[in-house]
């Protein structure tokens, strides 16, 4: 029965959503602390909806607990653990540069032939997306292609929209490729390797169809040109800074996956694989640099030993800039893409899932009329000239930033990999468990299950266009895949479908939470804002209505014949 506390959280529910997908933040003044901005977004939003509602009494401390611990097979912590796990792995492989050389040797092959290098391109973001899951590719793709397109005059928006739509798309086909996956299979108590054997052939058929998409989408030759001034000449091993932890990393990571899908089938919970894994690259990215650091034996960076990404960007865009012909001018529409001239930093999850309180973005015009996003930086409140003593929390600052430059120095890797870990994914995360566990408490998750059962009957096909269609548009108004594959997954569970039926949801969600990333908002993943957040630090900006616009076909296309190969699946193994 519908009461006041179960329309409150629904409400609250919903507004947390709402600025998830559009954050906002404002001055408050505090007590000798001056005007402070707070900022509500995809990791204050659902935290301040809870205490809402815990102080509403609207949810309890058992429900938190559940939200935390996990019921019905979903452990969060379980998620989270293997997530930032394999993360620390795939970043600190990255680090070494073997994705960029991977990219060097694509173009390679390629040549100056741009139909042939956009292919290459395209099946290599695939496959590694396939072993690495979407968030490396993404971090480590999109500035690649954003130099890249630079130096060789492209126009960026092709380049960058097939990247983004086959990292995603690739993702479904591991269960670790993606968090979304994860919660699929301890939710549906699905075998590690049993999901593989199921998202393969919806993954080729998706896979293959958006590039067909992108293919009519983008066969101006403004998008892709059939020559480009870029030769064929790029020193693949100038960008591996560290082959030898190119070779250990990958062994490491490669091994965890087998083990994984092995113990799969004894059904071990897969953080306890996971992190012994992290904890000997741990371990090893420790020792290597230690010894490193010890013998002075520097890898091919010319800056400072704690800036590997900005090294790494230096040789890139050196070698780059050494094999291409510069072209007389270049075809950018003005009207889909926006590139600003700027120094910028690596992005970090931080950066994408909160907003720095040093920055604020502002509008300007240009004569053409054109809209162009920059960032005016607050300046530095300077000491008196009279103070002849910092104050401690100065000295504390200085101290603590001497110190992690010395720590830096000495441990380049694992520096450079900290700041990228995903952090605010864990509020985040638990957030969610949480306030769906509070719609279940209040009765919600029951009342979706009865109209899920009324719609499709429990019948197989029904089950996995309704589940296939609202995956792909709750990844848009739920507040990213992982909240509305968490959503879903309790619906179907509180549905109580047969098994083939229950089945058949499952796989049908597990297309739908990836290929719903390639969709109309940015925040429908946490790729997504990555993903964006990236392009804005390098300087290009990629309108709303432009993301939507370019995902449109890909999205449909995939959406139709991915569900379509889950029906014919369920045909073959579930005949009457």
């Amino acid at each position: 029965m519908v009461s006041g506390s179960s329309v409150a959280t629904l409400v609250l529910f919903i507004f947390s959503i709402v600025f998830v997908i559009y954050p906002f933040s404002f001055l408050v003044p505090l007590p000798y602390l001056g005007r402070k901005r707070i900022y509500i977004n995809l990791t204050t939003a659902p935290i301040i909806a809870i205490a809402i509602l815990w102080a509403a009494q609207c949810l309890g401390p058992n429900v938190i607990r559940d939200g935390i611990v996990g019921t019905d097979g979903v452990k969060p912590y379980n998620i989270l653990i293997l997530f930032f796990s394999l993360a620390y792995m795939a970043i600190t492989l990255d680090i070494t540069g073997i994705l960029q050389a991977a990219a060097f040797w694509v173009s390679n092959k390629g040549g100056s032939n741009g139909w042939k290098l956009f292919l290459y391109f395209y099946i290599m973001l695939t496959a590694l997306s396939v072993l690495l899951g979407n968030d490396p590719i993404i971090l480590s793709g999109t500035a690649f292609l954003v130099y890249y397109t630079k130096v060789a005059e492209l126009n960026p928006i092709s380049w960058l929209m097939s990247e983004f739509a086959a990292a995603n798309t690739a993702s479904m086909v591991l269960f670790v490729g993606n968090p979304t996956n994860v919660v699929i299979c301890e939710g549906f108590r699905i075998n590690n390797a049993a999901f593989t054997a199921y998202t393969i052939l919806p993954f080729l058929a998706c896979s293959l169809t958006c590039l067909i998409a992108l293919g009519i989408q983008f066969r101006k030759s403004k998008y892709i040109p059939r020559h480009l001034n870029v030769s064929g000449d790029l020193d693949v091993r100038s960008v591996l800074l560290d082959p030898i932890g190119a070779w250990v990393g990958s062994l490491i990571l490669g091994t965890c996956l087998v083990v994984i899908i092995v113990v799969s089938f004894f059904h071990v919970d897969v953080w306890k694989i996971s992190l012994p894994f992290a904890a000997s690259k741990f371990i090893y990215d420790i020792a290597w640099d230690h010894y490193r650091y010890i013998n002075k034996r520097k890898f091919g960076r010319k800056k400072s030993d704690e800036d590997l990404s900005a090294a790494q960007e230096e040789i890139i865009m050196n070698q780059l800039r050494q094999h291409t012909i510069p072209r007389k001018s270049s075809d950018f529409p003005e009207d889909e893409v926006t590139q600003v001239e700027r120094n910028s930093h690596n992005p970090t999850y931080q950066d994408v899932l909160s907003t720095s309180p040093a920055q604020t973005s502002a509008n300007s015009r240009s004569n053409t009329g054109n809209t162009i996003e920059t960032y005016v930086d607050f300046p530095t409140r300077l000491l008196p000239p009279n103070l002849e003593k910092p104050s401690l929390s100065i000295r504390l600052h200085h101290a603590y930033s001497k110190k992690l430059h010395e720590l830096t120095v000495h441990f380049p890797t694992f520096f450079t990999a900290l700041p990228r870990l995903p952090f605010s994914l864990v509020p985040f995360a638990f957030s969610q468990f949480i306030l769906i566990e509070a719609l279940a408490h209040q009765g919600w998750i029951e009342i979706f299950a009865n109209w899920l059962v009324r719609a499709s009957n429990r019948q197989v096909y029904p089950t996995i266009w309704l589940i296939g269609i609202l995956g792909v548009i709750l990844c848009n108004v739920s507040g990213t895949n992982i909240g509305a594959t968490i959503l879903l997954t309790k619906v179907v569970r509180e549905a109580d479908f047969p098994d083939h039926s229950n089945r058949a949801a499952a796989i049908a969600l597990a297309v739908a939470s990836n290929i719903g990333a390639v969709s109309f908002t940015f925040s429908a993943s946490l790729a997504g804002l990555l993903w964006k957040q990236i392009l804005e630090q390098k300087g290009i900006f990629v309108k709303q209505t432009t993301f939507a616009y370019w995902n449109i076909l890909p999205l449909i296309v995939m959406t139709g014949v991915g569900l379509a190969v889950v029906c014919a699946e369920m045909a073959v193994l579930f005949r009457p």
